[in-house]
């Protein structure tokens, strides 16, 4: 291989490779940009005064709520409504989040209420705890959020009082409820013995600065190596003219 052709295919690897690394450095800058303007739009949310009982149904677009907190009206649906999900992590220990449809006051929507947290007993792991739960019209508190994520599972969803996923439509069908496609994660004290230390929800901007420098870094390495070897050096090394001689 002559010199020229090297030269001219390791040009071309080379502005390959600045180019690739330079755009995925560009990307991850993008995404970085989304995830804080997601951020702010929930900061804003959270902002908000919480919502009643009243506006939450009066609400045309049922997502507008999303991560906006709430302070509702009504009564609980029967205790055999009530739903466990397992393997659902806490406070670094593993047991169900308890989950149960709430009946707005004036009974016209429901919602799905994720109550807290409990752990599963070891003895029997098809045993489920007795939660105590208010009769009547209460008040509670929380943040709209989305159902719970579903974890990787076999077939259809299930049913019963532990389940791996909870599917709204189904549960719906189950109840004979109308349920909101939100959910809200109950705050505040529990009575009720349950742990309610929510995850607080990172976007992991941080991360994506860091593989944006990465990747910088390596468009920046490649064109120095490039500039050193093909051209410093080319030039360090080329032979001087001769002197002549006086």
């Amino acid at each position: 291989m002559n010199k020229r052709l090297k030269f001219v295919l390791i040009t071309g690897a080379t502005l390959f490779a600045v180019v690739t690394t330079a755009s995925l450095g560009t990307w991850q800058l993008s995404r970085a940009a989304q995830k804080q303007a997601r951020q702010v739009a929930m900061d804003v949310q959270n902002a908000k005064p919480p919502l009643t009982t009243a506006t939450l149904l009066a609400t045309s677009d049922p997502m507008e709520p999303l991560h906006q907190r709430a302070r509702l009206r009504g009564s609980w649906a029967p205790y055999q409504t009530m739903v466990f999900l397992e393997n659902r992590p806490m406070a670094g220990r593993t047991g169900f989040i308890v989950v149960m449809p709430f009946v707005l006051e004036g009974g016209k929507g429901a919602l799905v209420v994720q109550r807290g947290w409990v752990p599963r007993g070891m003895d029997d792991r098809t045993r489920v705890p007795q939660i105590d739960t208010a009769v009547g019209v209460v008040e509670i508190e929380g943040h709209m959020a989305l159902p719970p994520s579903d974890l990787y599972a076999l077939g259809a969803p299930t049913g019963g009082a532990i389940r791996q996923n909870l599917s709204l439509k189904q549960f719906a069908a189950e109840t004979g409820l109308q349920l909101l496609p939100l959910t809200l994660q109950q705050t505040g004290e529990s009575p009720e013995g349950l742990l309610r230390q929510w995850p607080v929800l990172n976007l992991g901007v941080d991360k994506n600065y860091g593989y944006a420098a990465q990747w910088f870094g390596m468009a920046a390495l490649f064109s120095l190596l490039y500039l050193w070897f093909q051209i410093v050096r080319r030039f360090l090394g080329s032979p001087k003219s001769p002197t002549p001689d006086v």
